[in-house]
């Protein structure tokens, strides 16, 4: 499957919520629900009441989509989660939020994911001093995670550290506004990861598990 790249509030459309795909915009008056909020595409005249594998699928797009996920590496992160010993669902969650992408993000050194996938696959990323150019990369205890030197006087990486200054860092992460770097203490619990989206993971287990 080729990688989306059709509008990205298309998707925010489709899932009824905000995904949070395109940074700030997303947060201003100009998101595409405060003006359209129909599921785009020609709706049946009819709409029925969704069954419990409609319910199930459409809560595995929504997460897929907000982490900007193929198909084939979400079934391959589920996979590594239902052979890990603990509870598969949260494994899942603990995955996706320890890729080096998402934690760009969520430190706030770029606005979306998308950005900070860019800002790895340009080599503006390096992990323990070495220059990383893998957006999937997990991201283990005790690494540390710098921008390079010509990414910490771009202006859109500038703009989005200065907003993030507000942000709730979880104590799980350590962060270093000033040397635009971080570092990861610990594995956290799903009790202390906040997404950007509400998910019910158990449904996504469900899911694949038929």
């Amino acid at each position: 499957m080729g990688r989306y790249t059709g509008p990205s509030c298309r998707l925010c459309r489709r899932e009824g919520i905000r995904l949070f795909l395109k940074g700030e915009k997303c947060y201003s008056q100009n998101c595409i629900l405060n003006k359209k909020k129909k599921i785009p595409g020609k709706l049946p005249k009819t709409i029925k009441k969704l069954t419990g594998y409609a319910i199930q699928l459409r809560e595995k797009q929504k997460v897929k989509r907000c982490y900007g996920l193929y198909e084939t590496q979400f079934r391959k992160y589920f996979k590594i989660a239902s052979k890990s010993k603990g509870v598969t669902g949260e494994i899942l969650i603990q995955l996706l939020e320890l890729r080096l992408d998402n934690l760009i993000y969520k430190v706030g050194f770029a606005p979306s994911r998308k950005t900070a996938r860019q800002l790895i696959t340009h080599k503006h990323v390096l992990v323990n001093n070495k220059k990383l150019s893998i957006p999937s990369y997990i991201v283990k205890v005790n690494d540390e995670i710098t921008l390079s030197q010509k990414a910490k006087k771009m202006d859109s990486v500038l703009k989005s550290v200065e907003s993030a200054q507000n942000k709730v860092i979880p104590e799980w992460l350590s962060v270093d506004y000033n040397d635009l770097k971080f570092k990861l203490n610990r594995i956290p619990a799903r009790s202390e990861i906040t997404t950007d989206i509400e998910i019910n993971e158990q449904l996504i287990v469900e899911l694949y598990s038929k």
